[in-house]
């Protein structure tokens, strides 16, 4: 959606509401072939499994009851996840979606949908392809129903009628979009263990970015973070969510998209002025070497239920 609508990621593509629709169809049809040719070539000899890694925020109802805010964050789901797990696990793009944008592509007076369509065998080649589900997860949104006005050109943002909102008081230790909500993070792996038919769950990225640089390394706000998320997992497997692994988001300060070397997600801050890039680990390092160690929280007086 940044690089082939909006144009904020490489290749910087505006191309609206039509341009992320065409790419991530591309990308689920290539991504079924080369499960196909892993399994009828290699499968047999190397016992190896080929996923896909899908990064999704949590879309709670800004009000439970009302009925109408259940469907605005469902629909964020299927719009976000749903959009590349649904063909992948259930052969097709969410229904809600498919209604959604071809009303509006009609609305707009195209013949066709701006959502592509899957022929007959697509589907039926798509369908099932992913041995496991890489998760990536950061945060979560409140979720309301928007009805945008009538739009002669539409975008993947105005396509699904729905606002996102934060709460104040959450904590946002990095950048503006990613606040430290580790509740979400349980009601995400339950969805997937609904919606998919409970598959196997490798969590690829889970982390936080730092607002302004530690120069002490002392990041508690990083330990915090990652004692609430990790949290969760634990209590989604107690639910029976089938998640076999988790990789904290990152090892190092690198190269983070359009951001550069400013926004810091690592363990170890690197010192990018210096041609040598020294690294240097911060107070995070210590603390998940400990539950690396453990494979699980060292004290068990960390863990609520």
């Amino acid at each position: 959606e940044k690089g082939y609508g909006t144009g904020e990621h490489a290749p910087g593509l505006k191309l609206g509401g039509c341009g992320a629709y065409k790419a991530a169809h591309h990308i689920i049809k290539t991504h079924a072939k080369v499960w196909h040719s892993y399994n009828n070539t290699w499968r047999n000899e190397q016992q190896g499994m080929v996923g896909i890694s899908l990064t999704s925020a949590w879309g709670e109802p800004v009000d439970p009851h009302s009925q109408t805010d259940r469907d605005a964050a469902e629909r964020y789901m299927q719009f976000h996840l749903g959009w590349f797990a649904n063909p992948i696990y259930k052969g097709d793009y969410p229904e809600v979606m498919k209604n959604y944008v071809g009303r509006k592509s009609a609305q707009q007076g195209l013949g066709t949908s701006r959502l592509p369509t899957f022929s007959v065998q697509e589907k039926t080649y798509i369908k099932g392809t992913s041995d496991f589900l890489g998760i990536g997860h950061f945060t979560t949104r409140y979720i309301l129903q928007k009805s945008f006005p009538f739009l002669q050109v539409s975008s993947y943002h105005t396509d699904s009628d729905l606002a996102e909102l934060v709460d104040p008081k959450w904590p946002a230790p990095g950048p503006k979009w990613l606040y430290s909500v580790p509740w979400g993070f349980r009601r995400l792996l339950n969805f997937i263990k609904t919606q998919y038919g409970n598959p196997l769950i490798y969590v690829t990225e889970n982390g936080v970015s730092e607002k302004v640089q530690c120069t002490q390394l002392c990041d508690e706000w990083r330990i915090e973070y990652l004692k609430g998320y990790i949290n969760e997992i634990l209590k989604a497997l107690n639910d029976g969510v089938n998640v076999r692994g988790y990789t904290a988001w990152s090892l190092l300060d690198k190269f983070e998209w359009n951001k550069g070397f400013f926004e810091r997600f690592g363990f170890y801050h690197i010192d990018f002025k210096n041609k040598d890039k020294p690294r240097y680990p911060k107070a995070s390092v210590d603390y998940y070497r400990k539950i690396i160690s453990a494979n699980g929280f060292p004290n068990s007086r960390e863990v609520m239920s």
